[in-house]
């Protein structure tokens, strides 16, 4: 099993030195990535569905996992997740290629239409499009990046005759598409090399993935999910005997929990599978 952490760089984390403790940490202990949340905006006071108080601290992804690429060796940096229907695609496909090649092909981006409609009307986005500029946005992504001469005729974008360089440093990006909804799945399935459930149990992500199965028949996507609570080895191999690659552990906001969470997850998912690297 993979195992990540997610928070990164935000909460305490937010904390420069708090946040290079915490990476630092986990690149030597053997975690094999860690992850960013998103949001531009909370609501205030906070609202339904917001997922925090709108004090609560949160950097944007790119600038903090490229400030902690610059601190790290092996670590992998995910967004989990950017939304992307919130965005200028080709705003988005210079940061993440930057980013990339900042961190040496680093970066794994998880990717979602979002939920927050404060956060949309905020930014002047009809939450009604959410889907349908998330779909062609990835398509503007994939345009920009691994296309010599980058043109795009769509809904809400159209070019020609422009550039970006330098383009990522892998070919491809792993896409991580997030969310349960069957429109996300379809998502998934058709844009994506992996999916990203946050905060669903074994019996949640089983429901999810035979929803999948039914909409892909099957495909290769790497599945990832965000547990709701603690993760120890029987909760490692419950997912793992459902299908399940990589396990993104919420962590504390205070370092030494963290640290020790990290610790305590990689000789949970060793005492599973011995010293096998899946």
């Amino acid at each position: 099993m993979k195992i990540g952490i997610f928070g990164i760089g935000s909460g305490a984390s937010a904390d420069p030195d708090i946040a290079i403790s915490l990476a630092q940490h986990a690149d030597v202990a053997g975690i094999e990535s860690m992850w960013t949340g998103e949001h531009v905006v909370l609501p205030s006071p906070r609202q339904a569905p917001s997922p925090a108080a709108p004090e609560f601290p949160m950097l944007h992804p790119s600038t903090v996992l490229s400030y902690l690429a610059s601190v790290t060796e092996k670590i992998l940096l995910g967004t989990g997740i950017l939304l992307l229907a919130q965005r200028n695609p080709l705003v988005v496909a210079k940061e993440m290629a930057s980013l990339d090649q900042l961190s040496k092909g680093r970066l794994v981006m998880g990717i979602g239409a979002g939920y927050l409609h404060q956060e949309f009307s905020a930014l002047g986005i009809p939450f009604s499009e959410r889907g349908a500029r998330c779909n062609e946005y990835i398509e503007v992504l994939k345009t920009m990046w691994y296309t010599e001469k980058p043109s795009f005729s769509g809904r809400f974008f159209n070019f020609d005759n422009i550039d970006a360089q330098p383009r990522p440093y892998q070919s491809p990006i792993p896409i991580v598409v997030g969310g349960s909804s069957t429109a996300a799945l379809v998502r998934s399935a058709t844009y994506a090399q992996g999916w990203y459930g946050f905060a669903l149990s074994v019996e949640q992500t089983e429901e999810v993935l035979g929803r999948m199965k039914r909409i892909d028949g099957g495909s290769a996507l790497e599945i990832s999910v965000t547990p709701p609570g603690r993760v120890d080895a029987e909760m490692i191999e419950a997912y793992h005997a459902i299908g399940v690659h990589r396990i993104i552990s919420l962590i504390p906001q205070d370092l030494s929990q963290a640290q020790r969470t990290i610790d305590t997850l990689l000789e949970a998912n060793t005492k599973v599978f011995g010293d096998e690297n899946s």
